[in-house]
């Protein structure tokens, strides 16, 4: 087929999605352009270098890295060549206020000793939950995570398996049906927060988050995130596909019906057979030239959205070797907690925190003798809490390092050599996220598969969808799995 008659396709937007895309386009022989907003590849995925840091935007957990693995496979090619993805043991250190610790390992005999020693009933509990996990994991993701739902009837299909597995229940209240112990329980149900989801209301299929990491780990790209990125550009650009950088799109052309092309801030502008966004959903439909985008725009806006995230990026002089690669900081509240940021829209002045140490396992992502970490903690997205996160932001800062300071660095601030934070007001001007939240539309059950945003639109046939705001939902797995059901409806036709 020669270049004039190939297909051509516009995938907007270079998060992992929108890369995974268009890396199956591109194998495919549709001839594919990712255009990007901003001036670097990776959307969420994004990066800084400061004062000799290297420090990832995020996500920086890698889980199921077989679906990355089959990218390249799809070119007969392998990853290792672009990206070398390290273990990380463990998965995460636990820590809680009152001094109780907990390594969340695959470690089998460690994991159990440690079970045991909170609650030794426990132990037990906890393998009935395994299986409970890996059952959810074989309906809810290996046979719906990489299907599309265009059809209430394909949700009906599902309906037995998800109704046996108490789908309406939530990740909480399924974990506490097996285990009796409190920080156990927390230890067990927070994965939904990496996705968005608020552990006492996110449906319980989301607890196959756990199966997934206890069989595929947790894994690290040394040089960070951002390196994954870049080898996943690499391929893409080796395969033939072309990546268009700082020019963000201004409209989604339609003619006759159907998406015709798309022109960007620069003037720029090009046709295509097809169009998909990686973007957020509500923005790309406020792009849409065509009646649709904007009712569908105002129907989406009214939905659920997933909390924001206040991140605090920080190098230190110094290393910390006995502080994990990833680390879980629960606060003195769990359920009340959650409640002020997904409900009551409050700022918690006692925050809970995930804290990213990736020099503990690649010491290069630093000057010699010093360390990177980011401090994230979840907040109220913009329409449940109108900050001003010029003024409050700094403080926030400084409420982050008084928890770290107690906690974990005693002498932290004096360590300091570099830092900057990012607010809810970023997420929203820089990814263009609706009200700022983190992870698109908060995954309950009623916005979940059939009820997310389909994968392809229902009126405009050869516009389609991919990312944390489509089917199956957010995290690296998730969206590379909206990647191959989006791409099989495009190469199909």
């Amino acid at each position: 087929m020669s270049e004039d008659s190939k297909q051509r396709a516009i995938v907007i937007g270079s998060g992992f999605g929108g890369l995974a895309l268009a890396i199956r386009l591109q194998s495919a022989g549709i001839a594919t352009t990712i255009v990007e907003a901003r001036d670097k590849p990776g959307g969420r995925a994004y990066f800084w270098e400061r004062d000799g840091h290297v420090f990832d935007a995020g996500p920086t957990v890698i889980t199921d890295p077989d679906c990355l693995k089959r990218l390249w496979a799809l070119s007969g090619q392998d990853m290792a060549r672009d990206v070398d993805l390290v273990p990380v043991d463990p998965f995460y250190a636990l820590d809680w206020p009152d001094g109780t610790r907990f390594d969340y390992t695959n470690d089998e005999t460690r994991l159990m000793e440690q079970i045991a020693a909170l609650e030794p009933r426990d132990v037990d509990g906890y393998k009935r939950f395994l299986d409970y996990s890996e059952g959810v994991f074989r309906e809810g993701y290996e046979k719906l995570g990489t299907k599309a739902f265009l059809k209430l009837t394909d949700m009906l299909k599902a309906a037995p398996a998800l109704a046996r597995y108490q789908a309406w229940r939530s990740v909480y209240s399924i974990v506490a049906k097996f285990v009796r112990e409190e920080h156990l329980r927390q230890a067990f149900s927070f994965h939904t927060l990496l996705v968005g989801g608020n552990p006492f209301t996110c449906s319980s299929i989301y607890a196959l988050i756990h199966k997934l990491e206890r069989d595929g780990g947790v894994w690290f790209a040394k040089g960070g995130t951002n390196r994954l990125v870049a080898g996943m550009v690499a391929l893409f650009e080796r395969l033939g596909g072309t990546l268009r950088l700082g020019d963000p799109v201004t409209s989604i052309a339609t003619r006759n019906g159907r998406a015709s092309g798309v022109r960007t801030a620069s003037g720029w502008s090009a046709d295509a057979d097809m169009v998909a966004s990686n973007g957020d959903v509500v923005a790309t439909y406020r792009l849409l030239d065509h009646a649709r985008g904007k009712s569908e725009a105002k129907r989406l806006a009214k939905k659920k959205f997933s909390p924001s995230l206040f991140v605090l990026h920080f190098g230190l002089e110094g290393s910390f070797p006995e502080i994990p690669h990833h680390m879980i900081l629960f606060g003195p509240r769990y359920k009340g907690l959650l409640g002020d940021i997904y409900d009551r829209g409050r700022l918690a002045p006692d925050p809970a925190l995930y804290l990213h140490h990736p020099t503990r396992t690649d010491p290069s992502m630093a000057p010699e003798g010093c360390s990177t970490f980011y401090a994230l903690a979840p907040v109220p997205h913009r329409g449940r809490a109108d900050v001003d996160w010029q003024a409050q932001g700094e403080a926030y800062a400084e409420t982050i390092l008084d928890t770290l300071e107690e906690r974990l660095i005693p002498e932290l601030r004096s360590r300091i050599r570099t830092r900057f934070h990012y607010t809810p007001a970023d997420f929203e001007s820089d990814l263009f996220a609706h009200l700022g939240s983190a992870f698109s539309l908060e995954p309950v059950l009623t916005q979940s598969a059939w009820f997310r945003v389909h994968n392809r639109d229902n009126e405009i046939s050869n516009l389609y969808f991919v990312g944390a705001g489509t089917h199956p939902g957010a995290g690296i797995p998730g969206v590379v799995g909206s990647a191959e059901a989006t791409a099989r409806l495009m190469i199909d036709g």
